[in-house]
């Protein structure tokens, strides 16, 4: 059972994350139709390669977070002692008492 300050921290993270992907997803349209205006008009001049960098940097921090929210949620459950999945330690002659 997950704890209690830990959920709204969680959907907060994911709340932020969504948020900053629209940010980074207007990034990487603005600098793509900034290279593409610059490259038609000025093709292989500084305008034209500071986009296709800024262009490379919003695209990459949009794939990182879409990874990130991706990702499935890491389970807070452990196994407990004498479960299926953790069996624990055998019994034994010296572990039994007469």
């Amino acid at each position: 059972m997950t704890a209690t300050t830990e959920l709204p921290e969680r959907s907060s993270a994911v709340r932020g994350l969504r948020r900053i992907r629209v940010f980074y997803t207007g990034g990487t349209v603005l600098w793509a139709a900034a290279a593409a205006w610059t490259g038609w008009l000025h093709p292989g001049s500084r305008q034209m390669w500071v986009s296709l960098l800024l262009l490379a940097v919003f695209s990459g921090l949009l794939a990182t977070t879409s990874l990130w929210l991706g990702r499935p949620a890491p389970s807070r459950r452990t196994p407990r002692q004498g479960s299926p999945v953790n069996p624990g330690p055998a019994a034994t002659a010296r572990h039994v008492r007469a």
